[in-house]
C-alpha cells in the first residue's frame, strides 16, 4: 500500500497549462500535510540506477584500508568515504549502523566555489563508481530544480527563484551501506530519526524495506515507493526558509526482522543545497497573523555548520 502520495513530473513538463498546475498543487498540498512525495517522470533511467547500484556495492566490497585511504580529514565528511558508525543523528550518542560515500558538485574551473568546496575524490579501484555517480549527480539535481520550481509557484514566488542558488550548490549524493547486522544492537538502527539538513531530498530506489515516516500523530509509516518512483521529502532549510509551510518530516531506517540480519542494505540519497550565502530568512509571504514567524535569519552556510557538529562529523 502507498503510504505517501504519488506525483508525476511529466504533468509539470508539459505544454499543458491544467496539468502542470495539477503537480503543482498535488506536490504542495503533499509537502503541506506529510513532507514526502513518491515521484515518477523524473530524469534517472533505470540502466543508470542499475549501473551506480552496481558500482556502489563494489566499492563497498573493497577491503577496509582501501575504503580507508579515501576518507579524508579534515573536511566533515563532505568527500569521499565515511567509515562505519561515524554519524549519529542529532541528539544521539550511538553511532548508526552504516557507511558511506559523498560525490559533490561538479563545477566549472572559473566557479569561485572551487575555494570553498572540497574537491571530488576519485576511487582508482573502480573507473565506473567515478562516472556512473557524476552522472547520476547531474541528473538527480535536474530533477531536483524542476520540483523547486513547482513549489516556487505554490509558494507564490518566482517560478526560478532557487534556480541561482542551487546550480552551483552544495548538493551531496551519497551512496550508503548497511552492512548485515552480526550482533544484537544495543540502541543502534540503521539510521536514527531524524530530519535532512537540505532544502530536498531525492531517494533512488532505496533496496529494501525500512524507510519510516513520522505523520503528524505521530505514527510510524513505511515509505514505499515503486520501482520506478523517486522519494522526495523537504529538508530542515526548506521548511526553515517558508516558516514551516512546508513541513521536514522526521524520518528513520529501522533495522530489518531478525531473518534479515545477514543481508547488506543500499540506499543512495541525493541531499540538494543552496551556496552556502543563500540566506534562509522567512520567506515574507510564509508569515501572517495565524504563522508568525518562528526561526531567526541564517545563511545556508551558517546552518549546514551548526548541523554537521551536531551530527559528530566536525568537532
Amino acid at each position: 500500500m502507498q503510504n505517501i502520495p504519488s506525483v508525476d513530473l511529466r504533468d509539470f513538463l508539459s505544454d499543458n497549462p491544467e496539468r502542470k498546475q495539477k503537480f503543482v498543487n498535488e506536490i504542495g498540498k503533499a509537502y503541506e500535510d506529510i513532507g514526502f512525495v513518491a515521484l515518477k517522470g523524473h530524469f534517472l533511467d533505470q540502466k543508470l540506477v542499475d549501473r551506480l547500484y552496481a558500482s556502489v556495492k563494489d566499492f563497498f566490497n573493497l577491503p577496509l584500508e582501501t575504503k580507508e585511504q579515501y576518507e579524508i580529514p579534515g573536511i566533515g565528511g563532505q568527500r569521499g568515504y565515511v567509515s562505519f558508525g561515524k554519524e549519529h543523528a542529532k541528539g544521539r550518542k550511538e553511532g548508526d549502523l552504516k557507511e558511506f560515500w559523498h560525490f559533490g558538485q561538479y563545477l566549472d574551473p572559473n566557479s569561485k566555489y572551487n575555494k570553498i568546496y572540497p574537491p571530488n575524490v576519485d576511487v582508482k579501484e573502480l573507473a565506473d563508481f567515478n562516472a556512473a555517480g557524476k552522472e547520476t549527480y547531474k541528473m538527480l539535481e535536474k530533477t531536483g530544480i524542476y520540483v523547486l520550481r513547482a513549489l516556487s509557484i505554490y509558494l507564490g514566488i518566482d517560478e526560478f527563484y532557487f534556480d541561482k542558488y542551487v546550480s552551483e550548490g552544495n548538493s551531496i549524493l551519497r551512496p550508503i551501506h548497511y552492512p548485515p547486522i552480526t550482533d544484537e544492537p544495543k540502541n543502534a538502527v540503521r539510521a536514527a530519526a531524524h530530519g535532512d539538513i537540505n532544502l530536498i531530498t531525492l531517494l533512488m530506489g532505496a533496496q529494501g524495506r525500512g524507510l519510516q515516516v513520522q505523520n503528524h500523530d505521530g505514527e510510524w509509516i513505511d515509505a514505499i515507493a515503486q520501482p520506478d518512483e523517486l522519494v522526495i521529502n523537504v529538508g530542515d532549510m526548506l521548511s526553515r526558509h517558508t516558516n514551516n509551510k512546508l513541513k521536514s518530516t522526521i524520518h528513520q531506517v529501522v533495522n530489518p526482522p531478525r531473518e534479515l540480519w545477514g543481508t547488506s542494505r543500499y540506499s543512495i540519497p541525493f541531499f540538494m543545497h543552496p551556496v552556502a550565502d543563500m540566506k534562509l530568512n522567512c520567506l515574507e509571504n510564509c508569515i501572517d497573523e495565524n504563522n508568525p514567524k518562528q526561526f531567526d535569519d541564517i545563511t545556508a552556510g551558517e546552518f549546514l555548520h551548526e548541523r554537521l557538529v551536531e551530527l559528530g562529523l566536525i568537532k
